[in-house]
């Protein structure tokens, strides 16, 4: 991320006539080995919220998202919504009733396991009781239908996110941190990771851009379906849909291999295209300090401008509006692809390990590419005064949810780095950063993960460094 200044009918959701579980795949619930539910079984309710410390009511407990399909349709002429999710999920305890993250639109109906389930909204929260309680290890299959006009949601940063509409029937559907509720229901939170399907049709001229592969394109009537895959672990926040009269080039290939896929405005093709000509290079140069790439294509979307306040590490490709669009954020965001992404927190107070280390990879590319050095970075910024933002908490304890995306965790988080680089030397710090990626790779981990991983790999604890940078009070007395 960079937000730096800036008539009731049974659903027919995907693979209907197979049951709620065959409309996602049966080779995918087969491999999940699901348990039948049985008699007997006395549930409670799932908590809603995670009691993350930052974001309590976001996410939920009982259950463990495995997939989601999403099979939607979007008419731009009068901002409408409608279609339905299938979330393929374990349960994690008994449970008579769980949450799902929800915020507006109109909930038609829903079913648990092909059997109508009772539902109940209460602000964000959309809660489903099904017939039978579902025993702790089961995968069950949740189905809800609905329709309405999608939300923008206002951080508690200023920023918005959630559904984002621009002139000409455009749309970007953004979701970090709690916007991926206002388009689909969800377990909100960074720790439930899962693959996805996205299904999206709109009018014909019209592009649905989304994470993963595109794996189908038809044509219908005056209307095309866009049907998108992923196939790897991804974090709600992550999730994204890019609708407009997008440019597409789906020719090209990294180094390695790696699909490019990209989707630029057309106002913004000719500002744009030195840029992004050079993505194949930023990730063969991102993949030698790095090591592979973690998914199996890559991209970028150029969006028009002012449609969103900053750039977004959307797995697969970012998306980038053509004001906050230049070469030091590309590098940025395709960096997340590790740190973020692949690598995800487990909390949203764990959001320095993405953007201390994006910010720093800012640094490293400018010390390989003629700018300056990594250590030149961290000197300008140490010499700013104590009443600067950067020294305003710590970047491992955000004390609000406002503060998730402060400049803190961005700045002091890279100079929290440097300094690991600093105490272990240049030749372990390059190898200990591809082996933390390596080992928590598609997973999530803390803070705590990573302090207790560099103090293995270095072989002593960097008490110091973590004290002074990670979890110290205003700016250190030295660098």
């Amino acid at each position: 991320m960079d937000k730096r200044p800036e008539r009731r009918t049974t659903p027919k959701g995907p693979g209907a006539g197979r049951g709620r579980r065959g409309r996602i795949a049966v080779a995918l619930l087969a491999a999940l080995a699901v348990t039948s539910c049985t008699g007997g079984v006395n549930g409670t309710p799932g908590a809603s919220g995670t009691r993350d410390p930052l974001f309590p009511r976001l996410g939920n407990d009982g259950y463990d998202v495995q997939h989601y399909g999403l099979d939607l349709a979007y008419d731009p002429a009068t901002g409408t919504l409608s279609g339905g999710a299938t979330i393929v999920a374990r349960a994690t305890k008994d449970l008579s009733a769980f949450d799902l993250d929800f915020a507006g639109m109109d909930v038609r109906d829903a079913t648990v396991d092909d059997e109508p389930a009772a539902v109940n909204r209460a602000g964000d929260e959309l809660t489903l009781r099904p017939q039978e309680d579902l025993g702790r290890g089961e995968t069950f299959t949740a189905y809800v239908r609905y329709s309405g006009r999608p939300r923008t949601i206002t951080d508690s940063d200023g920023s918005k996110e959630g559904w984002l509409t621009s002139p000409g029937g455009g749309v970007l559907a953004l979701g970090e941190p709690t916007g991926s509720m206002a388009w689909f229901p969800s377990n909100n939170h960074p720790s439930d990771k899962a693959t996805y399907d996205i299904k999206v049709t709109v009018p014909d001229g019209l592009r649905v851009v989304s994470n993963g592969e595109l794996t189908s394109t038809v044509h219908n009537g005056g209307r095309t379906a866009f049907s998108w895959r992923t196939k790897e672990p991804m974090a709600t926040y992550l999730a994204m849909l890019a609708i407009g009269p997008y440019e597409i080039d789906d020719k090209g290939t990294t180094k390695s291999g790696i699909p490019v896929y990209t989707a630029v405005d057309p106002a913004a093709k000719e500002r744009t295209a030195q840029v992004v000509a050079q993505l194949p290079d930023i990730l063969a140069w991102e993949e030698e300090k790095f090591g592979s790439y973690p998914f199996s294509s890559t991209g970028v979307v150029v969006a028009p401008a002012k449609s969103a306040g900053y750039a977004l590490e959307t797995q697969n490709r970012p998306v980038m509006p053509l004001d906050q669009f230049d070469l030091s954020t590309l590098v940025h965001e395709l960096a997340h692809q590790w740190f973020g992404d692949s690598v995800t927190p487990a909390a949203w107070r764990d959001m320095w390990l993405n953007e201390g280390f994006a910010q720093y990879a800012e640094w490293l590319w400018s010390e390989d590419h003629g700018g300056m050095s990594a250590q030149e970075h961290f000197d300008t910024e140490y010499a700013k005064d104590d009443g600067d933002e950067i020294w305003a908490f710590p970047p491992a304890a955000p004390p609000t949810a406002a503060d998730v995306s402060g400049r803190p965790v961005y700045v002091r988080g890279a100079m929290a780095v440097h300094k690991v680089r600093e105490a272990v030397g240049d030749e372990k710090f390059f190898a200990l950063v591809q082996d933390w990626l390596r080992a928590h790779r598609h997973a999530n981990a803390s803070t705590k993960d990573f302090t207790r991983f560099v103090d293995g790999e270095a072989g002593h604890r960097l008490t110091q460094v973590w004290n002074t940078w990670l979890y110290g009070d205003g700016k250190p007395d030295s660098p």
